[in-house]
């Protein structure tokens, strides 16, 4: 009988958001395909410093051992690299003694068509089209920051946090409150409070994450899941209403009212964090691991209200100004450290 994944929580990652492969990227893209491949041969039997994502990835495999009569999660490697240079992330695997046997290579073609065909539940990546196209294809997905040079990753538990609105949640409200303004947002969460949000890209990992903490007792479960939001009261109310409506209970919740998030994250210790903005991610990255989520079709949404003064505390995150005076939350530019992966 074939092997079904359909039960079970599969990430897709790049060889390069799970182990540290700047240098060899650095070669790509400064010497070239066959200066890169020449290099990936010569040491493809080094051992590899672990990437952003690795922390998070022993973690999940590790729950595979807590219920021996039952596989948890499964881990695909899923990388442009030709079949080739993929051989030294496979060694490095071995090395590192992960529990991963299953990798696409792809050559420098697109990975998003694999993801749907590997039952991904989350992509994570270095490269920024990579991460785009996996979400307009419908797959949670978020493109990595360097992993913070002090982070130590939690021991007993795997952490995960989440940004509310545009990731576990759709983008309605947050481009009500970009195009037109704190007082319009806040009328809109009061008058909806008891309407469940739709579901955000990362709706149905959460759902599985929520399934996998069903198969634990409460005070023993292995995964603790947190939001960390830039909502604040009274547009909490439709938050909790919302993960009710999906029958899912979170751990914990931070609603922060424009207060910067990195503080709570580092003291949440996750293994990851996933935001839609970019201001939000470059703080997080300083403290976790952290990724940013596009929006679906690389959409933009504008902030009008930059050109009028609002007084009080903002409920959302502080507006990045373009040079034109408006501000935009990012959807395509990547992050200033790390470029795109090798193709």
């Amino acid at each position: 009988m074939a092997y079904d994944l359909t039960d079970k929580l599969v990430i897709g990652i790049s060889s390069r958001a799970l182990f540290d492969l700047e240098l060899e990227n650095g070669i790509y893209q400064t010497e070239g395909v066959a200066a890169y491949s020449a290099y990936q041969r010569a040491h493809e039997d080094e051992p590899l410093a672990p990437g952003t994502a690795f922390p998070l990835v022993r973690a999940l495999l590790e729950l595979n051992a807590a219920i021996p009569s039952r596989r948890l999660v499964e881990v695909v490697v899923i990388s442009r690299n030709s079949p080739d240079t993929g051989l030294r992330a496979f060694n490095a695997i071995e090395a590192s003694k992960l529990d991963i046997t299953r990798a696409a290579f792809t050559g420098g073609e697109s990975i998003a068509r694999y993801l749907q065909a590997f039952k991904v539940d989350l992509f994570l990546s270095r490269d920024a089209s990579d991460v785009q196209a996996a979400i307009d294809g419908g797959v949670a997905a978020a493109q990595l920051y360097d992993v913070p040079p002090t982070y130590q990753a939690p021991a007993k538990q795997i952490r995960i946090a989440f940004d509310g609105d545009a990731v576990l949640f759709s983008a309605e409200s947050e481009r009500i409150y970009k195009q037109k303004g704190l007082e319009a947002f806040t009328r809109h969460e009061q008058k909806n409070r008891h309407k469940a949000m739709t579901e955000g890209p990362f709706a149905k990992l959460l759902l599985r994450l929520a399934e996998i903490q069903q198969h634990f007792p409460p005070r023993q479960c292995p995964v603790r899941i947190a939001i960390v939001t830039a909502r604040n009261s009274p547009a909490h109310t439709r938050v909790i209403h919302t993960l009710r409506a999906w029958n899912v209970a979170i751990d914990e919740a931070f609603f922060l009212g424009g207060l910067p998030k990195d503080q709570i994250l580092q003291a949440f210790g996750a293994h990851m964090f996933f935001d839609d903005q970019e201001y939000h991610v470059e703080l997080a990255a300083t403290v976790v691991p952290s990724g940013r989520v596009p929006y679906k079709g690389g959409q933009l949404i504008f902030d009008k209200s930059l050109t009028r003064s609002v007084q009080g505390t903002q409920s959302k995150a502080p507006p990045m100004p373009t040079a034109k005076g408006e501000a935009v939350v990012a959807a395509s530019k990547p992050p200033k450290k790390g470029k795109p992966a090798p193709k």
